[in-house]
C-alpha cells in the first residue's frame, strides 16, 4: 500500500494562501469560509487582535468589510517556504463605514485609502486551505490617510 501524498506544489499552497484574500475582495463569505479550515487563526498584529475559528474571523473581516466595503487585496509577491507563504500586499478601499478599533469606533471619513501589508499564511496541506495567518498591517499609514493621526 502507497502512502498517500499530501505535499503541494509551490503554486497550490500560494493559490491556498490567496483563496481566503480573493473571495474577502468579493465579499463573497461562503467562499471566505470555504478557503480556510474550521479552526483558522487570524493573528492582526498591529491592532493586537487575535482571533480563532470561523465565526470569530468572520466577524472581524466583516467589520473590516462595514468600514471599506470597496476593499480589496492587491497582491505584489508571494513566497513560499515549507507549507508556509508570505504576501507582499496593497490594500485599498473607501471608508464609508464605522471602523470599529479596540479604543472605539472611527466615524466614515469617506476618504480613499491604500496601505501596504505582509501576510504570512499556513496552509493546511491535507485540506489545502489556509489554517493560520498573521497580518502585518502598516495601520500608521491607515490611520494618516484616515486624518487619525499627522
Amino acid at each position: 500500500m502507497t502512502a498517500h501524498s499530501t505535499m503541494l506544489s509551490p503554486e497550490q499552497l500560494i493559490d491556498a494562501a490567496r483563496a481566503p484574500l480573493l473571495a474577502y475582495g468579493h465579499k463573497d463569505w461562503k467562499a471566505v469560509e470555504a478557503s480556510i479550515t474550521p479552526d483558522y487563526v487570524y493573528d492582526e498584529v498591529a491592532t493586537d487582535r487575535r482571533v480563532k475559528g470561523l465565526d470569530a474571523v468572520m466577524a472581524v473581516w466583516r467589520g473590516w468589510a462595514t468600514a471599506f466595503p470597496d476593499s480589496k487585496a492587491k497582491i505584489h509577491n508571494a513566497l513560499v517556504s515549507g507549507n508556509t507563504v508570505v504576501m507582499e500586499l496593497t490594500w485599498q478601499g473607501t471608508h464609508t463605514g464605522p471602523l470599529v478599533t479596540p479604543k472605539g469606533s472611527i466615524a466614515a471619513t469617506g476618504k480613499r485609502i491604500e496601505w501596504r501589508a505582509c501576510t504570512v499564511v499556513e496552509i493546511d496541506t491535507e485540506q489545502g486551505k489556509a489554517k493560520m495567518s498573521r497580518q502585518y498591517n502598516d495601520i500608521g499609514t491607515l490611520l494618516q490617510q484616515l486624518g487619525i493621526t499627522n
